[in-house]
């Protein structure tokens, strides 16, 4: 069967579209905002314009299906429309497709109820509400769901939950919240131990008690306090034990959206760098002629190529219901760090000019610091593909199971 890398016309027709209405629409919007130093309701407002510029175009909800006013795209196709928009800061948000409400759209989409998915996927597909997903905890580490600590304990026809969470994005200006509480603590296994449950905001007994200060400010990442919060039994999403196969079924393709969107910060730096390079004299040439800084250049380009092609498997195994968890610890580890050396590089070649806040890059760098933690930490990813190779090699004597099952 021949492989080829040539993306078929509509994809292509697609991609160049979500290009062009970033580069003529998002990005001078988002360069003005940023020279004004706009305030979060100026954001809002332009965005919200840039939405109705969106849809008049047919760039709107591209992860969804027609029938939820989607493109229906594949994930083959949505990894090139998420790179596209990954090129500004605000363009995931002009088409709907930013997170975490994309991958809660896809959770809604094969897991709500009917009844559900018209009282909360229709609101996020109109674009009119936007969701969080309440899982991490402060007390026990995030990338081992089992010890989740929030409690859910039955009560008639309603559940009573308590708890607290922690960086919970979005959670401010939240309709609604898909919560995860452990409702059975004694499951064997221990994967059962949690189930999903729909949660209407604002809700007196979900306090959000701050947004959480980091290295890139605050960023709608919120500490929230649970108590007594009562949830209607018609509200838990998937059955009861299911949180955990559900929470598994939304991070795998919300990483590989993630990493979409990192590959085209990482292009960004990359193109800046260059810009840089070929424009700044020192001690007798240009930088673009030493060689240091083309290795510079030409590490970053393998890093990036090797990237995208890992997304590409990915989200082509995604697509053809094949077993992904591999490929997306892969890539979701290797797109992580590829952004954060790229756009270190970049600030290197540029100087003190790309120390200072004249540039986006500091911003950047802050922002790709987070890819490293976010949706498992590199250590568990390691871990993860680790264990993989070990099964791999035990079960048939070869690695190649484990390494993309490519060429053996």
């Amino acid at each position: 069967m021949p492989i080829d890398f040539q993306l078929p016309p509509d994809v292509e027709e697609v991609r160049l579209k979500v290009r062009a209405f970033m580069d003529t629409e998002v990005r001078p919007v988002e360069q003005k905002l940023q020279a004004e130093e706009a305030d979060r309701s100026t954001y809002v407002r332009n965005i919200f314009e840039l939405r109705q510029k969106a849809r008049a175009l047919g760039l709107w909800n591209p992860h969804l299906p027609a029938e939820w006013d989607g493109m229906g795209l594949g994930p083959v196709a949505m990894a090139f429309v998420s790179a596209e928009a990954g090129r500004t800061g605000i363009g995931p948000f002009t088409i709907n497709a930013q997170a975490p409400d994309e991958g809660n759209m896809h959770t809604l989409l094969h897991w709500a109820t009917d009844e559900q998915k018209e009282r909360y996927l229709r609101p996020l597909a109109e674009g009119k509400a936007r969701s969080c997903f309440a899982m991490t905890e402060p007390e026990v580490a995030g990338s081992d769901p089992t010890l989740i600590q929030t409690r859910a304990v039955k009560d008639g026809d309603d559940w009573v939950i308590n708890g607290h969470k922690w960086f919970i994005s979005g959670a401010k200006g939240a309709q609604f919240a898909i919560l995860i509480a452990c409702t059975n603590p004694d499951a064997d296994p221990p994967q059962a131990r949690n189930s999903a449950f729909l949660v209407d905001l604002p809700n007196e007994g979900f306090e959000i008690v701050r947004d959480i200060d980091t290295m890139h400010g605050r960023g709608n990442h919120c500490e929230i306090r649970i108590k007594d919060l009562r949830v209607p039994a018609d509200r838990m999403l998937g059955g009861q034990g299911e949180g955990h196969l559900l929470g598994q079924y939304r991070l795998g393709p919300a990483r590989l959206a993630h990493c979409m969107r990192w590959i085209g910060n990482a292009e960004i730096a990359l193109e800046m760098l260059v810009d840089r390079a070929l424009n700044r004299y020192a001690h007798g040439s240009l930088l673009a002629d030493k060689q240091a800084i083309q290795w510079m250049m030409a590490e970053s380009a393998m890093e990036l190529y090797t990237g995208k092609l890992m997304v590409l498997h990915a989200a082509y195994k995604i697509e053809n219901n094949l077993p992904f968890r591999q490929e997306v610890s892969m890539a979701k580890h290797h797109v992580a760090n590829t952004l954060w050396k790229i756009v270190d590089r970049a600030i290197q070649v540029h100087g003190a000019l790309g120390y200072s806040t004249d540039t986006p890059l500091e911003g950047m760098m802050r922002n790709a610091r987070s890819a490293r933690l976010v949706d498992g930490a590199d250590e568990v990813h390691m871990q993860t593909i680790a264990r993989n190779v070990i099964a791999a090699y035990k079960e048939t004597g070869k690695t190649s199971k484990a390494t993309g099952e490519l060429l053996t």
